[in-house]
């Protein structure tokens, strides 16, 4: 038996479009079982392997040991089985600064660029119209996000539920794709892959969050 990160493990969920229950139907277990394994309660399970086929991502991932998803995941379904169209997602520009109505101004002029609703799907199952790319910003988030990477931003996720996920956001006025933190206190850390990037705090409405990064897409 292994160990499940249970961060990995709501991440994946989220991305899935699961709930308990029905990763507990895909899996063979109960609905129990997979909450004490998000809790924490229970850190290991013989399911392992059939838990990360049913979510598009790997063991490695769920026990932390890759920041990947997409590592060594399961290969996608055969042509035949999976949906071919196509999704033009908006690219957007992070580095201008942005205020809390930016992307309710996105419409044709801005560029876009396709792709497969199969690739789309491993990730999110949020409407087109919620989803934006966006290229990687400087080296504060290296190695996880390169400044020639592509992330994908699903804007339907708009509450931060989740400690040390990353999001795109405005930061007094700048673009940003960070780690979150809620703290004790109120306030958000805003932390940084980079270790030499010191942390940086926001309090009040200092910060509007733009959408949770579900995937990033590297350049070769």
């Amino acid at each position: 038996m292994w160990e499940i990160d249970p961060l990995r493990l709501s991440e994946a969920m989220d991305r899935a479009g699961l709930n308990q229950s029905q990763l507990a139907d895909r899996v063979g277990v109960k609905q129990p079982s997979i909450g004490r394994l998000l809790s924490g309660e229970t850190k290991t399970t013989r399911a392992l392997d059939l838990i990360a086929r049913a979510l598009g991502t790997s063991p490695a991932y769920l026990k932390g040991e890759v920041d990947d998803p997409s590592t060594d995941a399961p290969p996608l379904p055969a042509a035949a089985e999976r949906d071919d169209r196509v999704l033009e997602i908006p690219v957007i520009d992070l580095a201008y600064g942005m205020g809390g109505t930016y992307l309710d101004d996105v419409d044709a002029n801005v560029r876009s660029e396709p792709f497969p609703l199969s690739f789309i799907r491993r990730y999110t199952k949020a409407k087109a119209e919620d989803l934006v790319i966006a290229d990687g910003l400087g080296d504060s988030m290296a190695p996880t996000i390169g400044s020639n990477d592509q992330m994908l931003i699903d804007r339907s996720i708009d509450t931060l539920r989740v400690a040390d996920q990353i999001w795109a956001f405005s930061f007094g006025g700048v673009g940003m794709v960070k780690r979150l933190r809620p703290r004790p206190d109120g306030s958000i850390a805003i932390l940084s892959d980079n270790p030499t990037v010191p942390e940086d705090r926001a309090v009040d409405d200092e910060l509007f969050l733009i959408g949770r990064v579900v995937a990033i897409v590297r350049k070769v």
